[in-house]
């Protein structure tokens, strides 16, 4: 009965721990999450396109880094100071990193391929 009790309280948290992710409050005209700087993507981002394309892509710092770069090479984003940039990266790289698979190892690394026996005759 001890077991059924602490099975019960764990599955309650772990419940209302679910509930509470994705909670964020978000700016009901564009769908971002209002987190700090907030206001600079808004003004930045959203000037030249729509707020889904970063609300569903998800990268990591260096992939929006990367975002910025090609925007700024090839679709004549202005460059950004050092600080404004800085604030952009801290928002996306919290608010729209990759979503995390719990439970999954990281992939294997194949170091070489080996030969496998299915035949009777290999016993």
């Amino acid at each position: 009965m001890k077991h059924l009790q602490s099975l019960a309280v764990c599955l309650l948290w772990l419940s209302s721990a679910a509930t509470a992710v994705g909670r964020e409050e978000t700016d009901a005209r564009t769908g971002l999450i209002i987190d700090q700087n907030f206001e600079t993507v808004k003004q930045n981002c959203t000037a030249c396109h729509s707020a889904k394309l970063i609300t569903q892509a998800g990268a990591t710092r260096k992939g929006w880094e990367a975002s910025i770069r090609w925007m700024q090479e090839t679709q004549n984003l202005w460059q950004f100071s050092p600080k404004t940039e800085k604030a952009i990266l801290d928002y996306l790289a919290k608010n729209y990193a990759p979503p995390h698979t719990v439970g999954r190892r990281a992939p294997l690394v194949v170091e070489g391929w080996y030969r496998l026996h299915t035949g009777a005759s290999h016993r």
